[in-house]
């Protein structure tokens, strides 16, 4: 397969650049000033059979039409909002991604997330750094377990949170298409009757037409004071603007984000409010994760130039 030519968008793993330089030819899109100049300089441009890309840049119309002989796309995680899968379905060109082996990551990140936010983990560690705890006791914060949950979406990693916030004694409920088979969730249809019925909000699902600012005004007021956002999911599940005027003025309790609508720019107003924790997209970003993704991208384009089925197909 040395002689297959596979696109990588841009250096998102450096384990999984060298797994791919012994199978195939690899080229690198970022060694190009842009897209046009890669198309116009490469004199391989039309031998590229695969892209690889991720949730930063993925395979766009632009990138696919400039391709023509693309078959495969596979992506270096379980998000493929960066994937024009309408315009890879038309053209007959595969998808795959990395779902299950990134699962554990992301759930554990949330319930760290909700913790932090409670328990004021990160200021209680700048008290300690600074001297603080030498003048008097931190005061006082708010317990996790025992807190009504919900989650938007109840998917893979939705589930998985699910099962851990249990652990902490906390009421489940969650929103989706339909009803799953888990009786001792609560079902809700409407986003605002799950932010009412909720002290913590998570958003775990895809996005989509339907789910861009599922996370609105509305949502929030729902949600209410006390009530904090987890978003593990991606930044435009959530009306940015609207969730900085909320924490600004007392409307929201507090939120814990690891992904933003402009990524990697962050709302100057959310960094300097202790009830907030930031972190910069990192819910799959451990050794043995990050090289399992690697190991799924790697294999599924293994399996297709070999005409055998996908391990992981989407479309």
């Amino acid at each position: 397969m040395e002689s297959i030519s596979v696109l990588m968008t841009w250096p998102m793993s450096s384990y999984l650049e060298t797994e791919l330089e012994k199978r195939f030819k690899l080229l690198k899109l970022w060694s190009y000033p842009s897209l046009a100049d890669f198309v116009k300089e490469n004199e391989y441009v039309n031998s590229v059979k695969a892209v690889v890309g991720d949730t930063r840049i993925g395979a766009d119309a632009q990138l696919i039409d400039s391709l023509p002989g693309l078959e495969i796309v596979s992506t270096y995680s379980v998000g493929l909002d960066k994937i024009d899968l309408r315009k890879c379905k038309q053209k007959g060109i595969r998808v795959t991604n990395t779902p299950d082996v990134l699962t554990d990551d992301v759930a554990d990140l949330a319930i760290g997330l909700i913790l932090a936010v409670f328990r004021r983990l990160c200021v209680c560690d700048g008290f300690v750094r600074n001297g603080s705890w030498k003048k008097g006791d931190f005061a006082l914060t708010t317990k996790f377990s025992g807190k009504s949950v919900g989650i938007v979406g109840l998917g893979r990693i939705g589930s998985a949170i699910a099962k851990r916030a249990e652990a902490f004694g906390c009421k489940i409920s969650y929103l989706s298409r339909t009803e799953k088979p888990y009786p001792n969730y609560k079902y809700y249809s409407n986003i605002l009757d799950l932010a009412t019925d909720c002290e913590v909000l998570v958003v775990a699902c895809a996005l989509t037409e339907e789910t861009f600012h599922i996370i609105n005004r509305q949502v929030i007021d729902a949600l209410g004071p006390k009530g904090i956002v987890i978003n593990i999911g991606r930044g435009c599940h959530i009306d940015e603007s609207e969730l900085v005027s909320a924490l600004m003025e007392g409307r929201l309790g507090g939120a814990g984000l690891d992904v933003f609508e402009r990524e990697p720019e962050v709302p100057e107003e959310l960094l300097g409010l202790e009830n907030v924790v930031v972190l910069p997209h990192v819910g799959t970003d451990t050794y043995e994760t990050c090289d399992a993704m690697a190991d799924l991208v790697v294999q599924n384009l293994e399996a297709y130039f070999q005409n055998k089925p996908l391990l992981t197909p989407v479309v």
